[in-house]
C-alpha cells in the first residue's frame, strides 16, 4: 500500500468557535491506482489533501487525531524538514487555480528548476533542461521559449499544463489533484483530463483525483471515494458506484447530473435541505435531515463505513435495502 490514512480528523479554529472540517476518515491510495475523491464543495475533500501534505495554516487549522502512513511512515510524525523533503519529491499536488499557486515574479522556467534542484541536487542549467523537458512533455509549444514565460504570459490551459509539469518534474510517487479542471472551458478541461491520464500511464505514478464531477471520476479513475460533512460515506470501484449506489447522498449526487440520453431532456434532481453545521456535534447520520430513506436510528446513530459487498463500503443503516 502507497498510502493509508487512519482515522483522520482536522479541526478549524475560530474566535468562538471550533469547525471539525474532518471527522476521523479512513482510506487507502494503492501504487500507480488512480483515486477519485468526490463530493459537493465544503464536504472536505481539499481539507484531506492539505491534512495529507500537512499545507494547513498553523495559526487556524490543526489535525488532532489519526495517521496518514505514506510507505509506512507516518507524515504527521515527521519533522517540518522531513516534510519538506517529501512534499514535491515523493507526494505532489496541483492546485486548483494556477495563478495563485505560480509565484508571479518569477519564469514558469525558474519555478520548475528550482523544485529539481532542491530535489536532484542539479545544477542550474542540467534544472533548466529538465525544465524544458517536463513542459515539451505536458505538450507546451516552443518549451524552448516559453521556460522564460511569466505565468501571466500563459493561458489558463497553459499555466494548468506548467502546473503539471512542475509536480512531476521529480517524478513523485503520488500526485494529489485538486479539481485541476475547475476554471477551464470545457475544451482545455478534457485536454488536462488526457494529459493526466497519460502521463499517470507512462510514469506510473498513483493519482488522487478530487473533483466535484463524477464524469471526470468516470473517464479517470478505478476507485472512488465519496464525501459529505467532512466523512466518507460510500467507498467502491468506479464500476460498482455508478452500477449500485449505496448511499443515498451518491443517488442522490449521480440524479442531480444532467442526462439528455436518446434525446430526452428531464427535471434536474436536487438535494433538499442543507449540509449540517459542522461546529456542532452532528447527532446520528450527518444526511439523515435531507435523506428520503431516514428512519429513527438515522437519527440517533451515526453509522460506520462497513463492508456491503467485496470492495464496497458505505456508512448507511439501510444500505442493502437501499442497494436492492
Amino acid at each position: 500500500m502507497l498510502l493509508e490514512v487512519r482515522d483522520l480528523e482536522t479541526h478549524f479554529y475560530g474566535e468562538e468557535s471550533v469547525t471539525r472540517a474532518l471527522g476521523g476518515i479512513s482510506f487507502e491510495v494503492r501504487k500507480g491506482e488512480t483515486l477519485g475523491v468526490v463530493g459537493e464543495s465544503g464536504c472536505g475533500k481539499t481539507v484531506t489533501a492539505l491534512s495529507i501534505l500537512r499545507l494547513l495554516p498553523k495559526q487556524s487549522a490543526q489535525t488532532v487525531g489519526g495517521e496518514v502512513r505514506f510507505h509506512g511512515r507516518d507524515l504527521l510524525k515527521l519533522s517540518d524538514r522531513e516534510m519538506r523533503w517529501i512534499r514535491g519529491d515523493q507526494i505532489a499536488m496541483i492546485f486548483q487555480e494556477p495563478m495563485t499557486s505560480l509565484n508571479p515574479v518569477y519564469t514558469i522556467g525558474h519555478q520548475i528548476a528550482e523544485a529539481v534542484q532542491i530535489h536532484a541536487k542539479t545544477s542550474r542549467s542540467v534544472a533548466i533542461e529538465k525544465a524544458e523537458e517536463m513542459l515539451r512533455l505536458v505538450r507546451i509549444a516552443d518549451p524552448e521559449r516559453r521556460v522564460n514565460s511569466y505565468p501571466h504570459e500563459l493561458s489558463g490551459g497553459m499555466r494548468q499544463r506548467a502546473m503539471i509539469a512542475m509536480a512531476l518534474a521529480c517524478s513523485p510517487e503520488l500526485l494529489i489533484a485538486d479539481e485541476p479542471t475547475t476554471a477551464l472551458d470545457v475544451t482545455i478541461q478534457a485536454q488536462i483530463l488526457r494529459l493526466i491520464v497519460d502521463l499517470k500511464e507512462r510514469t506510473g505514478t498513483a493519482v488522487m483525483f478530487i473533483t466535484h464531477n463524477l464524469g471526470v471520476v468516470a473517464e479517470t479513475c478505478q476507485r472512488v471515494i465519496v464525501m459529505y460533512a467532512g466523512g466518507i460515506v460510500e467507498q467502491a470501484s468506479v464500476i460498482d458506484l455508478f452500477a449500485r449506489p449505496a448511499h443515498p447522498y451518491t443517488q442522490g449526487l449521480m440524479r442531480s447530473v444532467p442526462d439528455s440520453r436518446r434525446g430526452r431532456q428531464r427535471r434536474l434532481s436536487e438535494i433538499p435541505g442543507i449540509v449540517p453545521s459542522l461546529r456542532e456535534p452532528i447527532v446520528g447520520c450527518s444526511f439523515s435531515s435531507r435523506c428520503p430513506f431516514a428512519i429513527d436510528i438515522c437519527r440517533s446513530k451515526t453509522p460506520k463505513l462497513r463492508d456491503i459487498a467485496p470492495g464496497h463500503a458505505a456508512a448507511c443503516w439501510r444500505a442493502e435495502e437501499i442497494t436492492a
